[in-house]
């Protein structure tokens, strides 16, 4: 059974850091391209990062970047992301995503193949 499981969030101050695990079973993560996705409430889904599973580039949106960083391991089937100097409006529930073959990390529009449930993350004073 395909499945990913994302977990490491949690509230946290402003300027703090968290750093969010995905971890996949099922299946082969170092296969596909990777993406971090986020959606706060009342708001659409954002795509944050994605990482190649080509060459192993990565990209970044606007808003995270220089403060987020995306990797993988592959020997532990995972993912991260790891998120620094956070901000109020970086509160949401962030998912991780194998991306489809056609739209994948380095032909964006990306398009989710596979997703978790996602994890919460609150920024606040």
């Amino acid at each position: 059974q395909v499945q990913l499981v994302e977990s490491g969030g949690g509230w946290v101050q402003p300027g703090g850091s968290l750093r969010l695990s995905c971890a996949a079973s099922g299946f082969t993560l170092d296969h596909y391209d990777i993406g971090w996705f986020r959606q706060a409430p009342g708001k659409e889904r954002e795509g944050l990062s994605c990482i190649s599973r080509i060459n192993g580039s990565t990209i970044y949106a606007d808003p995270v970047k220089g403060r987020f960083t995306i990797s993988r391991d592959i020997a532990k089937n995972s993912a991260y992301l790891q998120m620094n100097n956070l901000k109020p409006e970086d509160t949401a529930v962030y998912y991780c995503a194998t991306l489809s073959r056609t739209q994948g990390c380095l032909t964006p529009p990306w398009l989710l193949a596979a997703w978790g449930q996602g994890t919460l993350v609150t920024v606040s004073s």
